[in-house]
């Protein structure tokens, strides 16, 4: 037996338990259809069947490689899960809408369980609410990760899921826990994602949404996915009321939801306070959102203040947090405005939020790493370690953040060019690979909020999913496998 089949056999066979789980949420939109007497009806009891039934045979043909999880398993098991499940997505867009290639089908589903909200459909007005709820329900399964979820099930199955966990959850400190055990810690966050999901399906019910709509209004919120069953976008609504709904659980979704639960286990809200990346990530928030306000008005973009600082609060959280609502066409603000937005949603959102993006713990060590360079060529032998808050950050940490910027820079240059290499234009291929690694989804011109990513060419789509893949699995959990040493003994 090669390398390659020592590791793959027995992440696969965890792999088919996940397939078999992803199965039983296609059940959701089933219940809506069943219900609402659409015609996906008959989609979801094939999807459903298929995606559960090829998941069996991956466990039946693999049980005899089952152990647990190593280390490099991890790797390998994320990237399959958010590589092979937006496959089996894709059947209830398949077999419903005509004319739906593999490939609009396959980056409507990467662009949901990424929570990107990249969509490449028109007329989403048109399509059964069955469908419409399937796409919002893969936002709110990848918001927190379903591998996540999963890791709480995998000890039931005999399979430790601490590797996976790792290399699926963001940011630099993946050894950080809630709980003791992996599985508690995985728990506890669901608990949370729940909860906030309640409250804001509620909070949208009560701003005047029908049920429906609340429920995947709610979907793409607290995932920070951005995903909405009208072309329009937010612009569908008008109404200040639901836009500031929006705005209070994107700003909680971008918090570290392990703020939220130590803020409810402790019943105070001094953690959010006591921690630098909470405090950093709301300041950058506020103080974009005023700044963006001022310069509306001032550029003469809309006559009066209140409409400056409305469109301004919405458009700024919605991009900066990463999630990809609009209001308005912000892409015919004066250029420097979106451009500062989406400049902005590359580090604002917290590790361990449902954001994108190299996360603000990242961007906040880089710039003490950066003071403490400039302090070291005034005064070459101080000693002057980088400190975040009153934790002092080890040096390996400090050169894992310098190479994930690195790998950042490269993936945003290389696709870049890949893109103008097709034809784009410029801004269009830019905007879009940065909303695509960021996981923010809307960028500017071709594929701005006035419009969709559906006008791209097969070759183009297939770059942005790879970017939307790298970006939701922080870069190195792909990159890794194309290593020469992952494969090694």
């Amino acid at each position: 037996m090669n390398a390659f089949t020592r590791s793959a056999l027995p992440v696969i066979n965890v792999l088919g338990y996940v397939v078999m789980i992803f199965a039983a949420t296609m059940v959701v939109p089933l219940m809506f259809a069943l219900v609402g007497g659409d015609k996906a009806l008959r989609d979801y009891d094939i999807a459903v069947l298929v995606t559960a039934g090829s998941g069996l045979m991956l466990v039946l043909l693999t049980r005899r490689y089952r152990r647990e999880l190593q280390p490099r398993d991890g790797f390998l098991l994320v990237t399959l899960v958010w590589t092979v499940l937006p496959a089996f997505a894709t059947l209830p867009l398949l077999l419903h809408v005509p004319g739906m290639t593999f490939t609009h089908a396959y980056f409507e589903a990467m662009a949901g369980l990424t929570t990107t909200g990249a969509t490449a459909l028109s007329g989403l007005d048109e399509l059964p609410l069955s469908i419409n709820v399937w796409r919002h329900l893969l936002q709110w399964l990848g918001g927190m990760g379903i591998l996540v979820l999963v890791v709480a099930i995998l000890p039931l199955l005999g399979v430790g899921g601490a590797q996976a966990f790792k290399a699926e959850t963001a940011g630099p400190f993946k050894e950080s826990r809630l709980t003791p055990r992996i599985a508690d810690t995985a728990k506890a966050l669901y608990l949370i994602y729940f909860a906030l999901s309640l409250a804001c399906m509620l909070a949208y019910r009560w701003g005047g949404m029908g049920w429906a709509d609340a429920f995947m209004y709610m979907c793409s919120t607290v995932s920070i996915g951005g995903f909405t069953p009208h072309d329009a976008s937010f612009r569908y609504w008008n109404s200040p009321t639901l836009e500031g709904v929006a705005v209070v659980f994107m700003v909680l979704s971008g918090f570290n939801f392990s703020m939220h639960f130590l803020a409810w286990r402790r019943r105070s809200l001094s953690v959010y306070v006591a921690d630098p990346e909470s405090r950093a990530y709301a300041f950058t928030l506020v103080a974009a959102c005023l700044f963006m306000a001022a310069f509306l008005y001032a550029s003469g973009v809309y006559a009066d203040w209140g409409n400056s600082f409305r469109h301004a609060i919405f458009n700024v959280v919605s991009i900066v947090t990463t999630t990809g609502y609009a209001s308005v066409d912000y892409d015919q603000w004066p250029i420097f405005a979106p451009v500062l937005m989406l400049f902005l949603a590359g580090f604002t959102s917290c590790a361990g939020s449902t954001g994108g993006g190299i996360k603000m713990i990242r961007g906040l060590i880089l710039l003490k790493q950066a003071r403490r360079e400039m302090t070291r060529i005034m005064h070459p032998r101080s000693i002057n370690p980088v400190v975040v808050g009153s934790r002092p950050i080890e040096n390996n940490v400090i050169f894992a953040v310098l190479a994930f910027m690195l790998m950042y820079g490269a993936a945003i240059t290389w696709l870049t060019f890949l893109m103008l290499l097709s034809g784009l234009d410029v801004v269009t291929a830019f905007t879009a690979i940065v909303a695509c690694i960021n996981n923010i989804g809307p960028g500017l011109h071709g594929v701005g909020p006035g419009t969709n990513y559906g006008g791209l060419a097969v070759f183009e789509q297939w770059v942005c999913i790879f970017a939307m893949l790298i970006g939701r699995l922080e870069l190195f959990s792909v990159l890794v496998l194309f290593t020469p040493a992952f494969w090694r003994r």
